[in-house]
């Protein structure tokens, strides 16, 4: 391990600096403070004795030094910390909550500008007053010191929380304010250990090229999927935890079956391709819609953003006229660079690859055929259901004759290979903590994949859809074949492997993330984004009764707005005025993040714009 530089605040008689000195790496430097000046300890002999020690081992001890302003304690060359200590703050005398949480308020946004890029800043609280369940027990939130709001204050995050032991470090006697003899009562004590999380970027949506014949095209990605186009998490060099659930299911079905893996197009379809899908395969109000434009130096000087290329091309374009024309009004002029026949959407289900599969010259009935890429939809906003994920699709064809009995031997593979899958996380002699069923469909036909799993703790048991098989599809050119089509939600799969609790988490740019997932490493996953803080905002409005009101496009727009961090929605009640008959709706709306430092006024900001949104998209009225 390197060497690391450590910063102390706060110290009083400086027993902790002196003790960490003696139990610390000797090639690791010690920076301790305090904000008294020298004359203030001089009749104290325990901080005399305590300098002394630190002295003696090469330790820089500095007085009068604000931890409330760090920056103005060192010069820049002298600054970022590996770690930063401040054990039992506390304001002094009788200082309430609020006094309490300003100060640490101001000491975390002070750590900002000293911390090193991988640094942690360590907090030890007294029972109850950091208001997390860590503590035993824990205090109502308006009563505590809310560390881990105040963390986000200044862009940290509370990635581990440990018991404080003082035998841990002999030697150690905390001090009161100002180094006064009466001490904190340490019995309960927690060592909160936070770390820098990404910051919330405010930049324009992403835009991405693709190739239409001899042209390209770009187009803006949809605000509610910012972030989640073109990651690449199935592709050979990634190394996401989706693409290992993938390969294993893929592997474990071609022990039993022969496999024919495709590789999947692209993600837009053409508006003529969702025309002919069948009800089953596609839903085309919950579709994401692009626009596309042509590719050169005027459009793209509108926005001043790097595109990012998207591989493949579109499916069935190769019949399109390109020709400009105009939209609506016929004296209305085309922007230019838009092709007003060239209408997109995002798919929303590899389904709609099925009947391409299905009539290709090469395939070949009793083997598996199989797809994997990423799907988006609009949908509400819930704790398991998401804009995007990654879809496994496997086509199988087989004789009529024969349908009863493949069917059966692919369900029983399918069943004992997703067992399989949810048990690999657990130790050799743990109990199977989830169960797969099959549950048929009222048109006795289909079934829809459940799993029960307490893998989200005993406490919450879930009952998930993770995926469908389709036995009604059939082809005009394979009359005399049957087809049976499994659907599976990779995504979900890999929560319930490795107890990942938000599939927000899945989609991080952070990389602590991808380092819990390490060969051969069968462990849950380890957050290092605990108790992140909660917001609750209300939001009424009187609706347009001539335009009505799209819930779905409402939950939407708040997806966007809130950069994905409003996790739930709330129907609180419905208004009828007594006189003008106008209705009115009135929503609880919850913020929380998985991953990032989300501040009180963070969400202010967010509630104020998603009122002005949803009064401009959605044509309501806010009250």
């Amino acid at each position: 391990m390197a060497p690391r530089r450590l910063l102390l605040v706060g110290e009083g008689n400086f027993s902790f600096a002196a003790a960490l000195s003696e139990t610390t790496d000797p090639r690791s430097s010690i920076t301790a403070t305090c904000l008294q000046h020298p004359a203030d300890l001089a009749r104290d002999p325990v901080a005399r004795e305590n300098l002394q020690r630190l002295r003696k081992r090469g330790a820089e001890v500095r007085f009068g030094v604000d931890c409330t302003q760090l920056a103005n304690a060192f010069e820049p060359h002298n600054r970022k910390f590996d770690r930063i200590y401040f054990n039992f703050p506390h304001c002094g005398r009788k200082a309430g909550v609020a006094k309490n949480r300003e100060l640490l308020a101001k000491f975390f946004q002070s750590c900002a500008d000293v911390l090193a890029e991988e640094g942690e800043v360590h907090v030890a609280l007294c029972r109850g007053q950091g208001g997390t369940p860590a503590d035993k027990p824990q205090r109502e939130w308006h009563n505590s010191w809310q560390v881990v709001a105040m963390a986000a204050q200044g862009g940290l995050i509370l990635s581990d929380v440990l018991p404080f032991s003082c035998e841990a470090v002999p030697g150690y006697k905390c001090t009161g304010y100002r180094s006064q003899d009466k001490s904190f009562h340490v019995e309960g004590a927690l060592n909160h250990i936070f770390t820098q999380s990404l910051p919330f970027d405010g930049s324009q949506p992403r835009i991405f090229r693709i190739k239409l014949r001899d042209k390209c095209f770009s187009f803006v990605e949809p605000e509610a999927l910012a972030g989640k186009l073109n990651r690449g998490f199935l592709e050979a060099s990634s190394c996401h935890p989706i693409k290992t659930i993938n390969e294993k299911l893929i592997a474990e079905l071609g022990s039993a079956f022969p496999l024919k893996v495709l590789k999947c197009s692209s993600t837009l379809l053409p508006q003529e391709s969702t025309n002919v899908c069948p009800s089953w395969n596609y839903d085309i109000l919950s579709a994401f819609w692009v626009s596309l434009y042509e590719d050169n130096l005027n459009s793209m000087s509108l926005t001043g953003e790097t595109t990012q290329e998207v591989e493949g091309s579109l499916v069935s374009f190769s019949e399109l006229i390109l020709a400009r024309k105009p939209r609506g009004d016929d004296n209305e002029e085309t922007p230019e660079g838009v092709y007003g026949q060239v209408k997109v959407c995002l798919r929303s289900s590899l389904l709609v690859h099925v009947q391409a599969v299905i009539q290709a010259p090469d395939f070949l009935p009793g083997s598996l055929h199989i797809l994997s890429g990423p799907v988006f939809r609009k949908c509400h906003i819930l704790p398991f259901t998401m804009p995007a994920f990654h879809e496994t699709l496997v086509i199988f064809g087989v004789n009529q004759n024969l349908k009863h009995d493949c069917l059966v031997s692919l369900l029983d593979h399918l069943k004992a290979t997703l067992e399989t899958l949810l048990t690999q996380t657990l130790p050799e002699d743990a109990k199977l903590s989830s169960s797969v069923e099959f549950v048929l469909q009222p048109n006795r036909k289909d079934y829809m994949i459940h799993v029960k799993s307490s893998n989200f703790g005993s406490h919450c048991v879930k009952d998930l859809i993770i995926g469908a098989v389709i036995t009604s599809a059939t082809s005009i050119t394979h009359k005399d074949q049957c087809f049976v089509v499994v659907s599976i939600n990779l995504d979900l799969l890999t929560m319930l492997v490795w107890s990942i609790y938000d599939w927000r988490m899945l989609w991080t740019f952070d990389n602590r993330f991808l380092k819990n997932f390490v060969p051969e490493k069968t462990a849950p996953f380890k957050s290092y984004s605990l108790y992140p803080p909660c917001y609750v905002h209300d939001i009424s409005f009187w609706l347009d009764e001539q335009k009505g009101f799209d819930e779905l496009e409402f939950h939407t727009v708040a997806r966007a707005v809130s950069q994905e961090t409003i996790t739930s929605i709330q129907l609180l009640g419905r208004f009828q005025h007594p006189r003008t008959g106008q209705i009115s709706l009135c929503y609880r709306l919850t913020y929380q993040t998985c991953d990032k430092a989300l501040t009180q006024q963070q969400v202010a900001l967010m509630q104020f714009q998603f009122r002005k949104e949803i009064q401009k998209r959605l044509h309501v009225i806010p009250r």
